[in-house]
């Protein structure tokens, strides 16, 4: 019986340094591998962010439009969702909390820009992406309402 329990410890070693610095190096390597490719995700995030709020700024600008036969001016701009106009084409069915809680920035800090009547349609809405100047490619590309599926 004691012979066995000789055995049994023998047998249960933990693993070496070796093992552990092999296993230590694949991690790493795995790790250089892989975290590149996470890091150009924030970007792909943010611009699908801008893109989902370019949509819920159309579906607001639409309520208003419902309510009051007409869409807010340029000049009056997105924040016509936030506070009843003051200036311009008064809105008379404007909802007591009106149709957003607050003007939204764009996933970079910056301003959506509208357009009414737009370019494109009866309004446009657009971000001017990560460098915040109109047009780019890639990264640096606008995000606009015309192009949303």
């Amino acid at each position: 019986m004691q012979q066995n329990k000789k055995n049994l410890a023998r047998d249960q070693r933990g693993f070496t340094l070796i093992e552990i610095m092999v296993v230590v190096v694949i991690l790493g390597i795995l790790a250089a591998i892989v975290v590149p490719r996470l890091l150009d995700r924030p970007e792909e995030a943010k611009r699908t962010k801008a893109a989902v709020d370019i949509k819920g700024l159309e579906q607001a600008i639409g309520l208003y439009k419902l309510d009051n036969g007409f869409y807010p001016s340029t000049e009056q701009g997105i924040k016509a969702l936030v506070t009843k106009p003051e200036t311009g084409r008064i809105p008379t069915k404007y909802p007591e909390n009106g149709y957003l809680r607050k003007v939204p920035t764009d996933p970079w800090g910056g301003e959506y820009i509208y357009l009414s009547p737009g370019v494109h349609g009866s309004f446009d809405i657009l971000s001017y992406g990560s460098d915040g100047e109109p047009g780019g490619e890639g990264d640096n590309a606008d995000v606009n309402s015309w192009e949303l599926e």
